[in-house]
């Protein structure tokens, strides 16, 4: 039986094909639950929840030190390669009802490549989904993931020249749901490395004050 002291956060990815999305999920939650490779199409087609388990050293809770467990729902990407956009979003809007329901979602993670820029049509078509997805209150439940920040450091970007040489697409994203970014070397991630977007993960939550969204059915 989970500690009473515990605290479990429940995640959900979305993005492109090829965008990191299921290897930022194995990042979170420190295995290699999700398939993750190279593939000239789309990998993931169905849902798919995984759990942590307790992750010590981050947090407190009524004076003691808690432990954390991390919950993760991959997704399939849109676009993708065989399903269409009804199919992706019926089938999302699904498992989230089934796996995050009761407890509900505390963040959805905005997968997007940091060395590939972000475009108005294609964010228009990403946060339609993502509105479709959550309701009108997405933003406050939405942070972004720029995977491959190891490709921007190679590049000699530093987070704060990255985000000043950014497209106005994205940093026009990044200001509607105020700044819940980070930046994810997904491909050797580390312990330390894990812990830290963890707390910034935490951070976020603790923001919007513990909210949680809830989806009770497919609607």
């Amino acid at each position: 039986m989970a500690d009473s002291n515990d605290m479990t956060i429940n995640l959900v990815v979305l993005g492109k094909i090829q965008s990191g999305k299921s290897a930022a999920g194995n990042s979170l939650l420190g295995s290699s639950d999700f398939e993750s490779r190279l593939s000239p199409s789309s990998v993931t087609t169905c849902c798919s929840l995984r759990r942590s388990g307790r992750i010590l050293g981050l947090m407190r809770r009524n004076g003691c030190e808690s432990a954390l467990r991390v919950r993760v729902l991959d997704t399939p990407s849109y676009p993708h390669s065989a399903l269409s956009r009804e199919q992706v979003r019926d089938t999302v809007r699904a498992a989230l009802a089934q796996h995050f329901g009761e407890e509900g979602l505390h963040l959805a993670l905005l997968v997007l490549r940091a060395d590939l820029p972000l475009c108005p049509d294609e964010s228009n078509d990403t946060v339609q989904l993502v509105q479709e997805l959550l309701g009108p209150t997405w933003k406050d439940f939405t942070a972004v993931l720029l995977t491959h920040a190891d490709k921007a450091e190679e590049a000699g970007y530093t987070e704060e020249t990255y985000l000043h040489s950014a497209s106005s697409t994205l940093l026009s994203l990044l200001n509607s749901i105020k700044h819940k970014y980070i930046f994810l070397d997904n491909h050797s991630i580390i312990k330390e490395e894990r812990n830290i977007v963890l707390r910034k993960l935490l951070n976020f939550i603790q923001i919007n004050n513990y909210q949680v969204l809830l989806k009770h059915s497919k609607e």
